[in-house]
């Protein structure tokens, strides 16, 4: 007999079901386990129901009276630039009152505030704050994060960024998925050489990311003045043919095409789309592409929310990410996400748990293991302190995550 955990008598035990992204009006069919158990074995799920004779083989101290509560899979942040140096909440404010982008620029804000302090910062300053980040994440139930470089946008800070991911995840038991993106802007020193600064990143960066095996991701952020639809298809071809899968910033400011981009290229996610046509809809309903919508950065910009419903119901596989970063939202709340999504957005509550869970999962490429309690799938799972998990949106922005397991091992308790 392995290492054994038991999760007993929990009120609810609730997750979607499958090995791949859930699609469509099938995102609200959760399977909801009245009464039930988990049983974990070296941190596996054995089995789900509601079999008592569980309690009499496992230990007393390896087992979790959970009456009352609800079981949910582990939540999977897949769209994060968790890694960076520095802060920007004058920014923030600035921009509450009205100030542009461009004037937030000339104050010396923007992305390139949040470059120079990370390109200044020690591999050390980086990991002692990202292990901070990822305390709080873990504790609002977040099993596994992507993270994204980005904040370099040179070949050191790129690779350091990304080792340093490396690192965070033998210091602490989040699962971190890493993508490497140099493409997140064009730095001063490249203004008007968007091409010339693509073509460094493809020649000096990139084969040395591929080389330290520091990234399974490439993405490039697809955006009106920044990167263009041709630029960011030969790029992401590149990158493809490189052995990297693929993400793409997409339609968030503008239509520009991006959705359909990701879905011509087998992206595995695109990822904001607020302003995602309809043919790029489509498109993404008719690929393996999973739609990220990120409706925190929406908020905390004043935009308008991603179009969720219209994805649902058009047929395609939506996933709900955090995009923590110190510009346009810094915050990595799950609870603050999840009322935006079934408030705002027209989510349900089922349809949520499914972006946060099994279809996040499928966005970093993890769904084959996590994303779902279901028998051989890893042990990552959260219990929650009410007897529903219509308490999510109900008990609205409140973090009701009690305790948290990563991998058959309980790692936080409220």
């Amino acid at each position: 007999m392995g290492d054994q955990l038991l999760i007993k008598n929990a009120a609810q035990v609730v997750t979607p079901q499958g090995h791949t992204a859930i699609k469509g009006a099938a995102m609200k069919d959760v399977k909801v386990y009245e009464n039930a158990s988990v049983l974990i074995e070296d941190g596996h799920i054995v089995a789900v129901g509601d079999e008592a004779e569980w309690a009499k083989t496992v230990p007393a101290d390896k087992q979790i009276d959970a009456t009352g509560k609800t079981v949910l899979p582990g939540f999977v942040d897949s769209h994060t630039h968790f890694v960076f140096g520095g802060y920007r909440a004058d920014e923030f404010l600035w921009r509450m009152e009205g100030m542009t982008y461009m004037e937030i620029m000339e104050r010396g804000g923007g992305i390139n505030n949040t470059m120079k302090a990370t390109r200044n910062a020690s591999s050390e300053e980086l990991i002692e704050h990202s292990m901070d980040i990822l305390e709080k994440m873990l504790a609002f139930g977040i099993t596994t994060v992507e993270g994204k470089s980005g904040y370099g946008m040179d070949h050191d800070t790129e690779l350091k960024q990304l080792e340093v991911m490396k690192e965070l995840e033998q210091r602490q038991p989040v699962e971190i998925v890493r993508t490497f993106m140099g493409a997140h802007s064009i730095p001063p020193d490249y203004k008007g050489r968007n091409e010339e600064f693509l073509e460094f990143l493809v020649k000096e960066v990139m084969p040395d990311v591929k080389k330290a095996d520091l990234a399974q991701f490439c993405d490039i952020f697809c955006e009106k003045g920044v990167f263009s639809i041709e630029e960011s298809r030969k790029y992401l071809q590149q990158a493809k043919d490189m052995g990297f899968d693929l993400k793409i910033h997409a339609d968030e400011i503008v239509t520009l095409g991006g959705a359909e981009l990701g879905a011509e290229l087998g992206c595995t996610s695109a990822d904001h789309l607020l302003h995602a046509s309809d043919e790029g809809i489509k498109a993404l309903a008719n690929s393996d592409t999973v739609a990220t919508l990120l409706p925190t950065t929406a908020f905390c910009l004043k935009e308008p929310f991603a179009p969720a419903r219209k994805m649902i119901d058009a047929g395609c596989a939506v996933a709900l990410a955090t995009d923590f970063n110190p510009g346009s939202g810094f915050t990595n709340s799950v609870p603050l996400m999840i009322a935006l999504g079934v408030i705002y957005m027209g989510m349900t509550a089922e349809e949520a748990i499914t972006a946060l869970t099994l279809n996040g999962a499928a966005a970093v490429g993890r769904a084959d293991t996590i994303g779902s309690i279901e028998e051989g799938k890893q042990a990552d799972l959260v219990i929650l302190q009410y007897p529903s998990y219509k308490f999510l949106p109900y008990h609205t922005g409140v973090n009701i995550v009690e305790t948290v397991i990563k991998k058959g091992k309980v790692v936080h308790q409220a």
